[in-house]
């Protein structure tokens, strides 16, 4: 049975907090708008100090062998929903040139922390208890971007209908 390192979650958390900076930096490019301007930037920051939090994190980190169906199937499961679902480059790259807008940038990014926030929830199961209040971290700095955006979004469609 292959042994999942539990410091591997937090390598994918690395990227994904890499790669939702540099969409947050694009984001920030695009938008006229002040406030979503403030707010892509200030998601931007926040994701290199995730970054950060979570390379300390790995020192902390032991090995947690999870029952399997067949060897690996676990690390493959969290690796295919990183690469296909979660601020990967090829799909980044691609949604970005679909993103032309603010609304579509909250949007966009709405997603992804939704997206963060299930993929946390899901390795919580394939890590040892003792671990879980790492990953309870994670899922809370997920949440708190999901509620600046969506607050970001609300006020943004009320503008819209006010003008």
């Amino acid at each position: 049975m292959k042994i999942f390192d539990a410091s591997e979650v937090f390598q994918f958390a690395i990227r994904i907090e890499e790669n939702g900076e540099k969409f947050y930096r694009y984001a920030g490019g695009i938008t006229k708008e002040e406030e979503a301007k403030k707010i892509f930037n200030c998601l931007a920051d926040e994701e290199v100090k995730h970054k950060k939090v979570f390379e300390d994190l790995l020192s902390k980190i032991e090995k947690y062998e999870p029952p399997e169906g067949y060897p690996g199937e676990y690390f493959a499961y969290l690796r295919a929903y990183v690469d296909n679902i979660i601020f990967t480059k090829e799909k980044m790259d691609a949604e970005l040139s679909k993103v032309k807008d603010t609304l579509l940038a909250i949007q966009f990014a709405i997603q992804r922390e939704l997206d963060s926030i299930l993929y946390y929830h899901e390795v919580k199961k394939f890590v040892p208890e003792s671990q879980h209040h790492l990953i309870d971290k994670i899922i809370n700095e997920e949440i708190k971007h999901f509620l600046k955006l969506s607050e970001l979004e609300k006020n943004y469609k009320g503008r819209e209908v006010r003008e």
